[in-house]
């Protein structure tokens, strides 16, 4: 049985059709969906490096700012779901995207991840990507999101080799 659903958001433009997506999941199975957003450490390193050079910037004030701007965002994107706010939570991480996901399904009792992929490229669909980390070390199943643009491409192309092969 379902109880949590994990949804990592990068803000990409497929992030409010992913949110809807597990919406729908968690609402059909009334399971609670935890919302997360991990910053990156490589991008505070880079705010680090600039940091070394002189500029006025720190990774304090960057996080205040990033965190800010993403909640922002994603209090748009929460308020078009019909599932009720009780059970929709949301938080933050920063680390390494796949382990702060991978600690979270265990921390929290996720029982589902339900993400997108990061590219229409079939051949490079998971090549590099927190979704193939998490596909190979989730002790959970996963849900890998493809909206309609990237569905039609895949058929398109398989569609294509069948051709191919007549």
């Amino acid at each position: 049985m379902v109880k949590k659903i994990l949804v990592p958001i990068a803000f990409s433009e497929h992030s409010r059709a992913i949110l809807h997506y597990a919406a729908d999941l968690a609402a059909a199975t009334g399971a609670e969906l935890l919302v997360v957003n991990v910053i990156n450490e490589r991008d505070l390193q880079a705010v680090d490096k600039i940091t070394s050079f002189g500029y006025k910037v720190d990774i304090e004030h960057y996080l205040e700012t990033v965190k800010k701007e993403r909640r922002e965002l994603l209090d748009r994107l929460i308020g078009e779901l019909t599932l009720g706010d009780e059970r929709v939570t949301f938080s933050f991480c920063v680390g390494a995207p796949a382990d702060e996901l991978l600690k979270l399904v265990v921390t929290q009792g996720v029982d589902m991840v339900v993400m997108g992929v990061k590219s229409n490229n079939f051949s490079q669909l998971f090549t590099g990507s927190v979704a193939e980390r998490l596909f190979q070390r989730s002790p959970v199943t996963i849900v890998s999101f493809r909206d309609e643009e990237i569905a039609r491409h895949l058929r398109r192309r398989i569609e294509k080799q069948l051709a191919a092969k007549e």
